[in-house]
């Protein structure tokens, strides 16, 4: 689940740097370096896809300047897979995963309190069916309408 980024592995003329473009702004105007994976912290989304891309052990540096991705690559290493993390930023959920069971079950609300003063008399409420389905402070405020209606019309 979540949205995948479309991300362009662009051509640069400088050996061991990569260039990611993708279909959205990471860090807004500004510009954002990370020169180690201690300089990656927050959750803004530049400092996250740069953990995950300091993690695998391929990058030795990372600018980003809204989409656009500049990675320096670790002496060795090409730049396989990180597009795939870039693609998968915003993934949450991916299939053979097993989501999360939650145990918490939120508690039924009470019944709507019984209607109070101004409802006629007589075994059926016309509000009682009312109270079940609509939160009591709008129906308070419907039968206070409805009061001063009736006085404004003098009965």
């Amino acid at each position: 689940m979540g949205q995948p980024v479309a991300v362009v592995h662009k051509p640069s003329s400088v050996p061991g740097v990569v260039r990611f473009e993708a279909n959205r702004s990471l860090t807004g105007m500004g510009h954002e370096h990370f020169a180690s994976i201690a300089e990656a912290t927050g959750n803004r989304p530049a400092a996250v896809l740069a953990r995950r891309m300091f993690e695998t052990g391929h990058v030795g540096g990372i600018h980003i300047f809204a989409n656009q991705i500049t990675v320096d690559l670790a002496k060795g290493y090409d730049a396989g897979g990180l597009d795939e993390i870039v693609r998968d930023l915003y993934q949450y959920w991916k299939p053979g995963m097993e989501p999360p069971v939650f145990e918490d079950v939120a508690p039924e609300e009470p019944a709507a309190a019984a209607v109070g003063a101004g409802d006629t008399g007589g075994g059926s409420d016309p509000w009682a069916e009312a109270a079940k389905k609509v939160p009591q402070a709008l129906l308070d405020r419907s039968r206070a309408a409805r009061e001063k209606w009736k006085a404004a019309q003098g009965g």
